[in-house]
């Protein structure tokens, strides 16, 4: 059985580049597969293999106390769903291009899946107002499945949100805003985006819907999460919709 791992920690890299060879070299020597992307901000991996040699990636990893307490996310799979390893250096481990995003001076707050869970069955947070899920994916992943009831924006990357956003921020100003994507990385950056803009009543999803699905079952969930890889996607108990089988053609991860 193979073991498929995501993670990501927003800290700062002074020297990018050799991190990227010693994480090439260290998943190289396990012989794991997947995507790694590295930038002054951090890093974001996806990565798959035997057990045992995701444990010591993991390990070295974790020797350095820049990722000592890294999350990693964790499913299994009859078969590797990469084709190969990737190792790049990005300007953002997740593409945003806007101010007031960066996690690094400090997270924006977050809501733990089990909280969370409560909130959606109670139909209003632990202070009485009502919750709005907010899916900050495209629409290639949120038609695979999302929180029932989401606010769902019509985008194809990232970047976009803000600008699809601008038309729903009246109407959500009397709740409390739950942005949530696959991993936690994308609604992260786009939390504190949207404090900074003068939304404070949004929080994120503590690890994504990855997170959210391994704590919970994935309670109030609709379908399955769509991954970027060669699973397709996983449902609430983290199994493949496609499992040892290839997709044709590469596809960029976000998590």
């Amino acid at each position: 059985m193979i073991v498929n791992i995501a993670a990501y920690r927003f800290v700062d890299i002074a020297d990018p580049p050799a991190l990227a060879a010693d994480v090439r070299a260290w998943a190289e020597a396990g012989g794991l597969r997947g995507t790694v992307l590295v930038a002054p901000e951090g890093i974001n991996l996806f990565l798959a293999g035997a057990g045992g040699a995701i444990e010591g990636f993991l390990a070295r990893l974790r020797a350095d106390a820049r990722f000592a307490e890294i999350g990693v996310k964790y499913s299994r799979s009859a078969a590797v769903p990469f084709a190969r390893l990737k190792v790049k250096l990005k300007r953002e481990i997740i593409s945003f291009r806007r101010d007031d995003a960066s996690p690094l001076p400090a997270r924006a707050p977050a809501v733990a899946p089990r909280d969370l869970a409560r909130w959606l069955a109670q139909g209003c947070d632990d202070d009485g107002r009502r919750v709005v899920m907010l899916d900050t994916r495209n629409r290639e992943e949120t038609a695979h499945g999302a929180f029932a009831g989401a606010l769902v924006l019509p985008i194809d990357n990232f970047t976009d949100l803000p600008d699809a956003l601008e038309p729903h921020r009246a109407t959500l100003a009397d709740a409390t805003v739950v942005g949530y994507c696959t991993g936690g990385i994308r609604c992260e950056k786009a939390a504190l985006w949207m404090r900074a803009s003068g939304m404070d009543n949004v929080l994120q999803l503590d690890g994504g819907i990855l997170g959210y699905f391994e704590a919970t079952g994935g309670e109030g969930y609709d379908g399955r999460c769509f991954v970027f890889d060669e699973r397709v996607s996983l449902d609430a108990a983290l199994r493949p919709l496609v499992d040892g089988g290839e997709m044709p053609g590469p596809m960029e991860r976000a998590a």
